[in-house]
């Protein structure tokens, strides 16, 4: 929760900083942080919904495998969650709901398709994770490419690194939780790429992508102009993933794959919340400058 509702948080502030120099309006930033946090959960549910036979394997305490919730009750709120998203978006802007609309489609097709075909179905669920900051974008800044055909650009730079930083590190994000769930997909049939190479191979992949998504996740901070509060939070804790990864390597078993991957979760929401801070201290510090400055030539 902490990582999927800081991650809409930072794109709406980050987007309205670099389009204007300033924090959104209050009813579209709580609209995108909530549409997008409904979306990422939807489909968090639904594919618990579907990996059941899965999850009585490797997560029996889970409410499904456990009998707490029914098969039921869980489809319809993933459900609701996804409708109420898809109204959030369609109030904001088309743009936001026409990416809302192929990032589900694509998490859905991994979900019933792609996890129990191939060992690289972790590259639907990157690709649909990292839509969510661009949609999340477009929905505070859009593009107008829909409504009037004409803009001179699609997304700026730093809404381009931002979901591939997202789509990058979810990669490494997934496959540890995917390592962790090595034993219920070998009996059950899905060919993930820890079950079908191995986890040390696994593992040295997974540190590969988060490094990228480390420089990434730098490359936004110098091409948006943040200060010093997110890169010093940004790197300290790139390079504590970093040690996790490599930790993960020494020590390739399904148990810290486990860790790695709550442990990826939390790296992204405090790298989240430092970028939520850093803007808006800029946003007050070039507020007070500007007044300063007005003063002063007065």
């Amino acid at each position: 929760m902490f990582m999927d509702i800081t991650l809409p948080a930072a794109a709406s502030i980050l987007a309205a900083y670099f389009a204007a120099g300033a924090l959104p309006e209050f009813l579209p930033f709580i609209l995108a942080t909530i549409g997008g946090f409904f979306a990422i959960t939807s489909a968090y549910t639904f594919n618990d919904v579907i990996d059941i036979d899965i999850d009585t394997i490797n997560l029996p305490d889970r409410p499904l495998p456990a009998n707490e919730i029914t098969q039921r009750s869980a489809f319809l709120y993933a459900l609701i969650l996804g409708l109420l998203s898809a109204a959030c978006a369609i109030y904001l802007n088309i743009e936001a709901f026409v990416i809302l609309i192929i990032a589900t489609a694509v998490i859905t097709l991994y979900t019933v398709y792609f996890k129990r075909k191939t060992p690289f179905s972790f590259i639907p669920v990157g690709i649909a994770y990292g839509l969510v900051p661009v949609g999340i974008w477009l929905a505070i800044d859009p593009a107008n490419i829909l409504t009037e055909g004409i803009s001179p650009y699609w997304l700026p730079l730093p809404g381009l690194l931002f979901g591939l930083m997202i789509c990058m590190t979810d990669w490494g994000f997934t496959l540890a939780g995917v390592c962790r769930d090595v034993e219920g997909d070998r009996a059950k049939g899905a060919p993930t790429l820890p079950v079908t190479y191995g986890i040390p191979l696994t593992s040295k992949f997974i540190l590969a992508i988060w490094i990228i998504g480390v420089l990434l996740s730098l490359a936004i901070g110098f091409t948006a102009g943040l200060g010093p509060i997110y890169f010093v939070v940004a790197l300290a804790s790139g390079i504590w993933m970093l040690w996790r990864c490599v930790r993960f390597i020494k020590t390739p078993e399904p148990w810290l794959g486990g860790k790695l991957f709550v442990e990826g979760s939390n790296y992204r929401g405090v790298m989240f919340s430092a970028m939520i801070i850093d803007v808006i201290l800029l946003i007050y510090v070039n507020g007070y400058s500007g007044l300063a400055s007005l003063i002063l030539g007065a």
